[in-house]
């Protein structure tokens, strides 16, 4: 018989729990100094299409966010974290050996694929545990930590390129699975209780859906951030090209893409100290009024003033204030979506993210694609989503009263 785990204290549970989403900010920024060497070495004629090294991993995690959901209702969150992280290694282990694009896109999409379970249905062990404003508070402290991935990522990256090869930048993912579900295994206990199970079937996710579908406050919240993450996939997906090509930074950009980064994760610490005091509705529309004014003034600037390529200092401060509150948006707009969805965390994890991805993914693709050697594409791309997800939450709020505010 398994011995009985105790409740990990505060600040190991917010640890772990980071560690395990930024396995797919990890398998995501790591690769970008590797994109222009893998996108040459794999014969790949468009450059922009070196993008989709990025964007098949979302689609994978798409797609494994449906699947990942109901079955943690089903067997259990760390039966179903399990599964995901097998299948993530086998999949770093295709793109390890990769000698042509399908190839590696078929590895990176498993990786996605693995990688839902461990964003998601650790995010369904949150709202097991917390629920309301200690909820966000948690997934915010959580991001604060998170964060820090993407700041070092691209360098370790880089790092790993300059010393070996674009290949080691997987077998560093194995690496990172392995001591991360050992450390899962050995020290979280299973938040699910068997008399909360819910039954794997096809007749029990379709009622999961329908009801997702009829909650409008958790529908509205989750297109509202689909839309405004469509920008900031774009950037992921072209920010390699926008530092090495539009700026000629070279190895250096991991750098710049780390200082950016941190802003997101300042964010997420100034919002895990107001969210108790203010609310998750008010932060986040503020955030939104942010981005949107300041994209609409650079995006006027640029194209007037610097034909779409402002000085590096300015492109810089734009992004960092328009990261900071991106960072504002990631937990609250989360703990929003799932708050009404507390009697089915699983799946609702799983609606709440697939539905964000599969939103954020042809909109990112688009701001991304639309590369054309100036950041132009990029600033709109905030503006215009930032914009839409503004209109999303309004019509969401209409009418609606919520203790989750």
């Amino acid at each position: 018989m398994p011995r009985e785990l105790k409740p990990l204290s505060l600040p190991e549970f917010t640890t772990l729990v980071a560690m395990m989403i930024s396995i797919v900010a990890m398998a995501t920024d790591i690769m970008m100094p590797a994109l222009g060497v893998i996108g040459l070495e794999l014969g790949v004629e468009d450059p922009n299409d070196a993008q989709l090294v990025i964007s098949s991993l979302f689609a994978g995690f798409a797609v494994g966010q449906l699947m990942a959901g109901p079955l943690s209702d089903s067997i259990g969150r760390k039966r179903t974290i399990y599964i995901g992280y097998a299948i993530f290694i086998v999949g770093c282990l295709i793109s390890l050996v990769a000698t042509d694009l399908s190839t590696m896109l078929a590895g990176r999409v498993l990786q996605g694929l693995g990688a839902a379970p461990c964003r998601i249905i650790t995010v369904a062990i949150v709202r097991d545990s917390y629920h309301g404003r200690p909820m966000a508070r948690v997934m915010s402290i959580a991001m604060a930590v998170f964060i820090l991935v993407p700041a070092i990522a691209p360098s370790i990256g880089q790092g790993l390129i300059l010393a070996a090869d674009w290949q080691a930048t997987f077998k560093f993912l194995i690496g990172m699975a392995m001591v991360s579900i050992l450390w899962f295994g050995l020290r979280q206990p299973e938040t699910l209780t068997p008399e909360k199970h819910r039954p794997f079937s096809i007749k029990a996710i379709y009622g999961g859906v329908r009801d997702f579908a009829s909650r409008r406050m958790a529908v509205g919240y989750t297109v509202s951030a689909g839309i405004v993450f469509g920008a900031f996939l774009g950037y992921l997906s072209s920010a390699q090209q926008i530092f090495q090509t539009t700026y000629q930074l070279g190895e250096l950009f991991p750098i710049y893409f780390g200082i950016a980064a941190l802003a997101i994760g300042t964010a997420s610490v100034v919002n895990s100290k107001l969210v108790m005091k203010l609310g998750m509705r008010y932060l986040s529309r503020r955030a939104l009024i942010g981005i949107i004014f300041v994209s609409s003034a650079m995006l006027i600037a640029t194209a007037v003033q610097w034909q779409g390529v402002p000085p590096l200092a300015l492109f810089m401060v734009w992004l960092m204030c328009t990261f900071f509150c991106v960072g504002m948006l990631f937990g609250n707009f989360n703990a929003l979506a799932m708050e009404p969805l507390g009697h089915m965390a699983g799946l609702g994890a799983a609606l709440v993210g697939a539905v964000q991805s599969f939103i954020s993914l042809p909109l990112g693709w688009a701001v991304g694609h639309f590369y054309d050697g100036t950041v132009l594409p990029l600033i709109a791309g905030f503006a215009v989503l930032a914009t839409l997800s503004i209109i999303m939450m309004s019509w969401t709020e209409r009418g609606q009263i919520t203790e989750a505010e």
